[in-house]
């Protein structure tokens, strides 16, 4: 059964990312040197008489501390655990960011949704890639780069329209928070299913694709 904080077992637990006790810095630093992401400083959360609002300044923000803080952040990014630790040195609390559409896509679906899905994947039998599950009650798929271009046909195919399903792709040029990122008063992200010597192997689109869409019909 996939549950929240899964541990799969046979791996190397001082190799996978820890869902709480880790600073953001060791985090990203582990997503860069052991899982070969590349990693990006995000916002970070301040406190302002006494509320935490984000330090982009924007009282409203959807995503405090929890989005790109530069409009060069893509090129920021970076694979080397070198550099992912220096960064977060100059910004100790810096949200991390993980950018799509380079070693992987994101698909988004209600956290509804995606339980209902991963109850139907594990009757299929399916292999899964990590799974995040965020403040803001949204589930994100971590599957094979490309999925951008392959979802709006596979739906199609399986009888729906992509505008009528909750149901998003991240890919190239934009990014997904990780854990333990801060939304903030909302909670941190969090694994559903943590990264793994087991699920190393992203699956592509095609494999998830069917379940997701029919949780997000059902979802509706």
């Amino acid at each position: 059964m996939f549950i929240v904080e899964e541990t799969l077992a046979g791996t190397d637990a001082g190799q996978i990312p820890k869902q709480r006790g880790d600073s953001l810095l060791d985090t990203a630093v582990r997503y860069a040197g052991e899982r070969h992401w590349d990693v990006v400083p995000g916002t970070w959360l301040e406190a302002v008489g006494g509320v935490h609002r984000c330090s982009c300044g924007d009282a409203a923000c959807p995503a405090p501390g929890a989005h790109p803080a530069r409009p060069d952040w893509e090129a920021r990014a970076t694979g080397s655990a070198t550099v992912a630790r220096r960064l977060w040195q100059e910004r100790p609390t810096a949200s991390i960011l993980l950018p799509t559409g380079r070693t992987f896509d994101a698909i988004s679906v209600p956290e509804s949704a995606g339980f209902l899905a991963l109850a139907r994947m594990e009757r299929m039998g399916l292999t899964l890639g990590p799974v995040t599950l965020t403040p803001d009650r949204r589930m994100e798929f971590f599957v094979l780069p490309g999925a951008p271009v392959k979802v709006p046909e596979l739906v199609r195919r399986l009888g729906w329209s992509l505008p009528s399903l909750d149901l998003t792709v991240r890919g190239e040029g934009d990014c997904v928070a990780a854990p333990p990122t801060r939304f903030g008063s909302r909670g941190a992200v969090q694994w559903v299913c943590r990264p793994t010597r087991a699920n190393r192997w992203l699956p592509d689109t095609e494999e998830l694709i069917s379940p997701l869409a029919y949780a997000c019909g059902r979802d509706r």
